[in-house]
């Protein structure tokens, strides 16, 4: 993954740009002609800019008046100029006025067809459609999560009774887990990395740029881990609750660009981050055998104990 950003991501985040509201105003976002931004988008999406715009805010329009939001507010905001002209197009698209959108928990359709499947997701992100699988709070993915944030936490307690000398030495032997990564060859690189690739990858999914890399002192990757641990979680309950797992993400940090399933993404963290988690555990029973309070890592212990 890099910082740099692929050229689709950058023509749709001059559509939905607030400011865009012509062709025109899209184009120069991006310092193109009219023409070639409306050519290069339409080749890349199977859909002219204005289009994809219009749909995207209905899509939008729709999530927000499922909140509660006022539908002059909502017309207002997806850029028409009468409300009246606003509940007409909403009207078309979904087959219901607006005043009839039910609130988010129901099963009511939110995304219009498209020959691309981009949509929107709260607040501007982009998504491509796939089948939509549920899954149980108390199935083994959502307990892995759980036990991954847990026993990361362990380790970073149990990391600060080390000496700076055990904490940062490099460990004879040790593997590069993935290359893009680098080495990972102390506790300290090691724990870094369990905390580090999720911030990247919810990176990815927001749509953000790649977010800057804080500190590996124990106490700095504590502050990290309670930073972004809920938002991961919370990124995973939306997933599952609108039945994402099979979305395809367009990931905008890779070079050159990639798409992601999002149910293998999760799988991919949750497959590394065993391995770092298991790495770093054996480190430290090397510089301390009597050291009790670090566990084998195993999932059933930890639901025994929570329970």
């Amino acid at each position: 993954m890099t910082t740099r950003r692929d050229r689709l991501r950058e023509l749709l985040d001059a559509v939905l740009d607030e400011d865009n509201a012509t062709l025109g105003q899209m184009a120069a976002g991006v310092y193109s002609s009219p023409f070639h931004f409306a050519r290069q988008f339409s080749r890349g999406t199977g859909e002219s800019p204005v289009s994809l715009r219009r749909r995207v805010l209905l899509e939008r329009a729709c999530w927000q008046l499922g909140g509660g939001a006022s539908v002059t507010e909502v017309a207002i905001a997806a850029g028409y100029d009468t409300v009246e002209g606003f509940s007409r197009a909403f009207t078309r698209a979904f087959g219901h006025p607006p005043s009839a959108t039910p609130p988010p928990m129901t099963k009511t359709p939110r995304w219009l067809p498209s020959v691309n499947g981009i949509h929107f997701h709260p607040p501007i992100s982009l998504w491509v459609e796939g089948e939509p699988k549920g899954r149980s709070d108390m199935d083994p993915t959502a307990l892995l999560l759980h036990h991954d944030l847990d026993d990361t936490r362990l380790l970073l307690k149990a990391a600060a009774g080390s000496s700076e000398e055990q904490y940062r030495r490099t460990r004879a032997g040790a593997a590069t887990v993935l290359p893009w990564d680098g080495p990972e060859d102390s506790i300290a690189t090691a724990l870094d990395h369990l905390i580090r690739t999720k911030e990247v990858w919810l990176a990815s999914i927001d749509g953000a740029d790649t977010p800057g890399h804080g500190g590996d002192d124990v106490p700095a990757l504590l502050a990290r881990l309670d930073e972004v641990g809920p938002r991961w979680l919370d990124t995973i309950r939306e997933i599952d609750r609108r039945g994402g797992w099979g979305d395809t993400l367009i990931d905008a940090l890779c070079e050159p660009p990639e798409s992601f399933v999002l149910g293998s993404v999760i799988a991919h963290v949750l497959t590394y981050s065993a391995y770092r988690r298991q790495q770093v555990r054996y480190w430290m029973r090397e510089d301390s055998p009597e050291n009790d309070a670090l566990g084998w890592g195993d999932p059933i212990d930890w639901l025994r104990r929570r329970t």
